[in-house]
This record gives C-alpha cells, structure tokens and sequence, in this order.
C-alpha cells in the first residue's frame, strides 16, 4: 500500500530532506510510476540513493473538484505528485494550474540546491520558471513521432535543448538525431536488470492464466501501442496454427477492438514487474512484433537485453537499436515478415542454447541499470560539482526564474 500525504506534510519532509541530508532531484515524466516499470523506475529508483526523488506525473482530469496534488510514497523512496485538476480546464489553465502547484509544493526559487530531471518537453511549459542547480534531459524516446503528439512538443523540445546541461538518450540513433543540438550529448541505451529477470532460467511452474496455454509459445511483452504491427502478429499466428502467441501488457492509445482474434492468440493484459520472469520461464521464443514507422524510428526496447537475461531467444523486426548491436553480434534473429518471423523462429526450436546463451551473459555483463546510472551520476557531477555529490552548499541557480509579474 502507498503511504499518502497532504502537501503541507511532503513539503515539510523534502525540506528536511533537502536541508540535512539529500540534494531534491525533481523528475517531470509523461509516464506514470505504476504503469510499466521502465527506464524511469529503473533510473530514478537508483537515484533515490543519492537524492529526495520528486516524480511528477502528468495531471488527471475529474469534474468539479479543486486543483491539488495527490502525493504517495513508493519502497524505492520515491515520493510520487500526481496533479488533479477540473475538466474542462483550457490548455492554458491547465498550465497555469501546474504551475502553481508544483510552485506551492517545491517553491520557485531554489532555497537549497536540487536538480530537474525531465523526460518529456511538455513540462517546460509549467516548470520554466522554477530555479534549478543542475537540468538533465533523459531523452528516452522522439515523443514527437508518438500517436497523439502536441503541435507544441518540437519547439518546447528546443527550449528544453537550450535549458539543459547534459542530455542523455534512450538509443545510439537517437544519439546520432540528437548529437548535434547540445554540447553534451551522451548516448544510455536500454540497460537491463539482470538478476531479476534471470530467475526465469530456474522457473519451472507457469502462472495460473499461461498454465494451459499449449506449446510452443512465442511471448511478448510491453505496452501494446500503435508500435505493434497486428498485422504481423495475425499473420505468424496463421502460418503457424499450433504455435501459441502469448501477449503481455495494456493496450494503450489504440482500440482494443483492433487486436487480431485467433485460437493462438492469448492476449493476457498487463502484469507487474515481480511477475514478469515467471512468464518468461514458460516461453520457447521472444517476439518483438515492432512496425517500421514514425513511432519506433528511434526505439530502444528496453525488453530485448531483458528477454536475453530470461534466456528466451528472440525474433524482431529490424528496429535500428535491435539490429545494432543483438543482430549484428547474433544475439537476436532480425526478420521483416511474418514468412522470415516463423523461419527464425523454427531455427531457433530445432538449435541448442548453451553456446549462445553463454554469448548472451558476456554481451549483458556491461550493461547493467546501476552501471547506466553510475555513468550518468559521473557525469551529473562532473557538471554540479559538490551539489551533485548530495551535499548541501549554498545555492549558485545556473537556470534563474524571472521575476515574478
């Protein structure tokens, strides 16, 4: 259960924080704590070692109630701020709304050192005016391409470039897109927490809803987007008719109505991150279904070194940050149709896995999410100095709010 708090009480406790003990890292993310653990749960939960970690969600909407932040706690100390705010509320309202609650809660001017942490541009809009130490801009993925972008996200992206002492990038070829429009550009593609999903080597039983699903089993799993090709998902489970298609995860910005129906289609919703590696276990081949469009131009899927962990062989289509570098070094099986999906798959049921098993465990052992962050937190210092290293010194702003009007 989350522990939950009024503002005035989590004010009190980051301001205790922030004086006697930890540096405020504030966090603006598009994506929520508890929907998908991904690269910000993995990143920011390492961080709450260093810092009082602030994640701040974008606003839900409800009919006749008065703006404010919901706050909650997680076990990685991270303190959640969701803003709640009435429908109906302009595009500027909206902002003007955030603003000041996130004002409200941290203040406007830095008091104490701390750092924004920024995963989409579209938080500038309320935060621009707020004092930080240090701005970091985790550019995990180009938001812009994304179904249901804002007109607005190119130009506060700009702004965002502009604002930020290091930016850091989800792929090697959204390094290469991005590499030219700041001076510190570092590439952090998907690292993998290899211990957890390991486990699903030595599990043996399925959970309750994969127990009766036949063999074999082609899984994926993630958030079921307009970055899946249906098409290819429907036509693999009809070359193969007694194969099982196992698929994990919410359906998210597309119609559930659209998912191809199929006796070997097992559409089985999403699961928690404890639970992932017992699925794992039950499966005979990894799927990575992505369709080439705007969308996953520039992804790094986070699952392919966490399928590779599993010991599930896997098959995708040729996502650049696949291809470079698992397909290359003969890690994953690169297919762009369903024919060459179902051909990679059946090689991989007939071959033995032990040798490249033990070619995957020498590619995963530099790439772990505490090396990623102890990367980044290198170069986090570098640029803040003593701020950066969780000390309390006397604030020097590089990033000053205006005056008030």
């Amino acid at each position: 259960m989350h522990e939950r708090l009024t503002t005035q009480s989590l004010a009190y406790r980051l301001s205790f924080k922030t004086s006697s003990k930890k540096t405020l890292l504030v966090c603006f993310s598009h994506l929520r704590w508890d929907f998908v653990w991904q690269r910000p749960q993995h990143l920011l939960s390492r961080a709450a070692r260093h810092y009082a970690v602030l994640f701040v969600e974008e606003p839900i909407f409800e009919p006749v109630i008065r703006a404010h932040l919901e706050l909650s706690t997680r076990p990685q100390g991270v303190t959640i701020a969701v803003p709640h705010l009435p429908e109906g509320l302009s595009a500027d309202g909206t902002v003007a709304a955030q603003r000041k609650l996130v004002a409200d809660l941290i203040g406007r001017r830095a008091q104490q050192p701390r750092i924004f942490w920024y995963y989409t541009p579209m938080a500038l809009a309320f935060s621009n005016d707020l004092e930080c130490d240090l701005c970091v801009y985790d550019n995990m993925d180009e938001l812009s391409l994304f179904r249901g972008a804002s007109e607005e996200m190119l130009a506060l992206e700009s702004e965002l470039f502009a604002h930020s002492d290091l930016v850091f990038t989800g792929g090697l070829s959204l390094y290469e897109a991005k590499r030219d429009r700041h001076h510190s550009v570092h590439a952090f593609p998907s690292s993998i927490d290899f211990d957890h999903f390991a486990k699903a080597r030595d599990i043996k039983a399925d959970p309750d809803d994969q127990a009766e699903i036949g063999l074999p089993r082609l899984g994926f799993f993630g958030v079921i987007d307009e970055r899946m090709d249906l098409d290819l998902v429907a036509d693999i489970a009809d070359l193969r008719p007694a194969w099982q298609l196992v698929m994990i995860g919410p359906v998210v910005k597309i119609d559930p109505e659209s998912l191809p129906q199929r006796p070997n289609i097992h559409w089985l919703g999403g699961k928690s991150y404890n639970d992932l590696p017992h699925y794992l276990s039950g499966w005979n081949v990894g799927l990575m279904p992505f369709a080439i469009n705007e969308a996953t131009r520039f992804i790094s899927p986070t699952k392919t070194p966490e399928f590779l962990a599993a010991g599930v062989p896997v098959v995708s289509t040729p996502i650049t940050d696949v291809v470079r570098p698992y397909g290359e070094k003969g890690l994953v099986e690169i297919a762009g149709n369903a024919y060459d999906v179902v051909a990679c798959a059946e090689s991989i049921l007939s071959r033995p896995k032990d040798a490249w098993l033990a070619k995957v465990d020498r590619h995963l052992a530099s790439g772990s999410w505490d090396r990623t962050w102890a990367a980044m937190h290198r170069l986090m210092r570098d640029v803040g100095g003593e701020m950066v290293a969780g000390r309390s010194v006397s604030p020097q702003p590089t990033h000053a709010a205006p005056p008030a009007e």
